[in-house]
């Protein structure tokens, strides 16, 4: 439909360039007039401006200059209809993208608010290839999300239509980062009630904020500023620890890296030690720690240590390592 319209558009293009020269090249001929005269006067005739003749018109260039105008006021709509056509057919055919991505979205994030801090976030998932949606309402950030073909909705996400909209029952996580704290606290509840189950990540700006939060439902507060200052004093106490964890998890062109791995029911890793997998020998890859569905964290855990069932490794070793075991913790 659209490259169907596109043809039209050229082709209305192209008999509006035709236009100009038939009537640039028919004043020179009927009338006698220059160039710039000519092409003056035939503008001004399609685009019924309503200025003055250049020049007095015998009665030839009188009859030439109507059919100048017909053939200038015709071609001049053909074109400018079709341009709106394929504008709309654009924003027509985007929407149904939209809607049919949104439908196939599963165990996908959803970031709420692309500001500052949203606009990193979205950054960062779209490094690490996974699905995300944002939700955001203001004209000039849509703009920037269309730029970004990022997937958007546009609406308020304190709103529970907007979350189911966005996949909400069916998503991973969700991020929020709205302008102010009662609107995270808000989407955060929204969210929670919707999918108990939800992940959530939300900002507070301030202090009395987090508890809020976390009375809402969210799994993890973020606060900008305390993790600013913290980060600033480890960089001037221990500037070589930090610089190798930006390193691990902000180096796109190191093949190394820091990932999260869930061990399912299906995988072959269960009920195996550290020592008995391959995990070291051959692929190189160090379990920094082993998050234990009961029993919490296990730092630097030990060559005997037993691989259970949901299990969450923490691993540090290169790319296509990290991929190799995951594949083995999906089984």
């Amino acid at each position: 439909m659209i490259d169907r319209t596109l043809k039209q558009l050229k082709a209305g293009a192209f008999i509006l360039l035709i236009t100009l020269v038939t009537g640039s090249i028919g004043f020179m001929l009927i009338e006698h007039w220059n160039f710039l005269d000519s092409i003056y006067m035939t503008i001004i005739t399609i685009t019924t401006t309503g200025f003055e003749e250049v020049h007095p018109l015998n009665p030839s260039g009188r009859i030439f200059t109507i059919i100048l105008l017909v053939m200038g006021i015709g071609s001049i709509a053909y074109t400018g209809g079709r341009a709106a056509q394929l504008l709309i057919e654009n924003q027509i055919i985007r929407r149904k993208r939209m809607s049919k991505k949104l439908e196939e979205l599963k165990d996908h994030y959803i970031v709420c608010g692309y500001g500052r801090m949203g606009r990193y976030i979205c950054e960062e998932l779209s490094s690490a290839n996974v699905e995300f949606i944002v939700i955001e309402n203001e004209p000039n950030k849509i703009d920037r999300l269309i730029e970004m073909n990022f997937l958007y909705i546009n609406g308020d996400a304190t709103s529970d239509e907007i979350l189911t909209t966005a996949g909400v029952m069916k998503a991973k996580g969700l991020v929020a980062v709205l302008s102010n704290d009662a609107e995270n606290v808000f989407t955060t509840l929204s969210a929670k009630v919707l999918n108990p189950n939800l992940y959530v990540v939300a900002r507070a700006v301030e202090e009395e904020t987090e508890s809020k939060l976390k009375k809402a439902g969210a799994n993890r507060v973020v606060k900008p500023y305390e993790i600013g200052g913290n980060r600033m004093a480890e960089l001037l106490l221990r500037p070589g620890v930090i610089e190798f964890i930006d390193v691990v998890a902000r180096e796109k062109n190191v093949d190394l890296s820091m990932e999260e791995l869930a061990v399912n029911e299906r995988s072959s890793l269960i009920g195996k030690t550290l020592a008995e997998l391959p995990i070291r020998k051959d692929l190189n890859i160090i379990i920094v720690s082993i998050n234990k569905l009961k029993g919490g964290f296990i730092y630097n855990p030990k060559s005997s240590t037993v691989i259970e069932q949901n299990d969450k490794l923490i691993a540090l070793g290169e790319k296509v390592n990290l991929s190799e075991l995951s594949k083995l913790c999906k089984g």
